[in-house]
């Protein structure tokens, strides 16, 4: 049976997104401190909040270190949601605050006029298809095997940037903005929408989180 790791630091949804993958198929243990995220096959950092809090509570508990070391050992790591805007380099959400800079980007604010000048409804909550955002499609990808418009379920205000159009994965269009669904960086991937609330799709990420 495959491990997988989720991060505990007191900003994730972790019972729905330690259920979801248990009924994936997989042994699931929670990482508290750096010795755990060390000993990680596969690493989930979830996050629901604010980017500023969570970063804290990460420092506090002596983990954006011990994130980026996993990172750079190759093995498959995972930012759902909050998490995947950890992955950036900085975020405008409350001020300006450093993340663990494992995506070249920065975390940005919806935008809350349309073009048109209608006002869009922030933050963007429910179902919305994904669009790949590469030439080549999903192929290798946690994404793969989906066909595109594929639906996502989405809670956020705040939106990804990735510098290099390279680790843009997936795209989805909110009212006339494109926003970054999926950012894939090496053995590193983040999903703005949440895979453990999406059905039966999101289940099938999950499960090639697990295979990969």
């Amino acid at each position: 049976m495959k491990q997988v790791s989720i991060v505990d630091y007191d900003c994730g949804n972790l019972r729905s997104v330690a259920q979801a993958f248990e009924h994936c198929g997989a042994r699931v243990s929670l990482a508290q401190d750096a010795a755990d995220i060390a000993a990680a096959e596969r690493l989930v950092l979830p996050g629901v909040g604010a980017f500023a809090t969570a970063m804290n509570r990460l420092a506090e508990r002596d983990l954006v270190g011990a994130l980026q070391d996993f990172a750079a050992t190759g093995r498959p790591f995972m930012g759902i949601c909050l998490g995947m805007q950890l992955l950036f380099e900085s975020s405008q959400e409350f001020g300006r605050h450093p993340g663990l800079g494992l995506i070249p980007g920065h975390v940005v604010p919806i935008a809350r006029r349309q073009d048109n000048g209608e006002r869009r409804k922030i933050p963007h909550i429910g179902w919305a298809g994904l669009r790949s955002a590469r030439a080549d499609g999903w192929s290798g990808s946690l994404l793969e095997g989906l066909a595109e418009g594929s639906a996502m379920y989405f809670v956020h205000s705040f939106v990804g940037n990735p510098a290099d159009p390279a680790h843009r994965l997936a795209d989805v269009d909110y009212d006339g903005a494109l926003l970054s669904a999926a950012v894939s960086r090496d053995n590193v991937t983040g999903t703005q929408f949440h895979p453990e609330k999406s059905g039966p799709l999101g289940l099938r990420i999950l499960r090639r989180f697990i295979e990969i």
